[in-house]
């Protein structure tokens, strides 16, 4: 009798151990499923485009590359042949003035701006120079859209600056609205990647 309990035991046993591993692998693949799908928003969403020239240039030139990826998201949606109303080009939407004048710092005579790693190079740079010339961020992208001329009459203004480097207000509409696209999408992308950027490049 006592064998007949036992093998009836581990029978009983057996079918617990089954019973707990569906629930156990529905329980995971419910919550994987999730996470996946929270990954492939994330990246369809804000993605990581032309990760190893935003990387190159951004470490050479000194400047976030999660701004640079926010910026390139804001300016071109990461479509390397966009071209606006007004000119811009590429991924980071330069203008052909704006263009020859990196071009000049860099010492080159030819470039094309809808070749990927060129905008992003030209377009890195020209952002390193304008946070050299304004010190501060924000201000800096204000001119990287509205010209560097015209956030330098502002900022001389009292009525849109009280200390000649941040502005309190900005007089262009498209202009405000650039900037808070820029910040709500560089907030995002610090908010959803954080320091994984820096700690693994080959993070997707």
């Amino acid at each position: 009798m006592r064998v007949d309990f036992f093998k009836l035991d581990n029978k009983k046993l057996l079918i617990i151990k089954r019973v707990l591993f569906v629930i156990l692998s529905v329980y995971w693949g419910f919550f994987g499923v999730i996470i996946v799908g929270r990954c492939a928003s994330r990246a369809v969403a804000y993605p990581l485009g032309y990760k190893e020239e935003v990387y190159e240039y951004s470490e050479q030139y000194k400047i976030d590359k999660m701004l640079v990826f926010a910026m390139i998201k804001v300016e071109s949606g990461f479509k390397a042949n966009a071209e606006s109303k007004a000119g811009a080009k590429g991924l980071m939407q330069m203008t052909d003035k704006t263009a020859d004048y990196v071009a000049k710092m860099l010492g080159e005579e030819e470039y094309d701006l809808f070749d990927a790693k060129t905008n992003i190079r030209y377009g890195c740079r020209y952002l390193s120079y304008l946070f050299e010339r304004f010190e501060n961020r924000e201000t800096a992208v204000c001119a990287y859209n509205a010209g560097e001329g015209n956030v330098t009459l502002w900022l001389n203004n009292p009525e849109y600056s009280d200390d000649k480097i941040t502005l309190k207000s900005v007089p262009y509409p498209e202009t405000r609205e650039y900037i808070k696209k820029i910040n709500q999408t560089f907030s995002k992308y610090k908010k959803l990647y954080g320091n994984i950027l820096d700690k693994h490049k080959n993070f997707e």
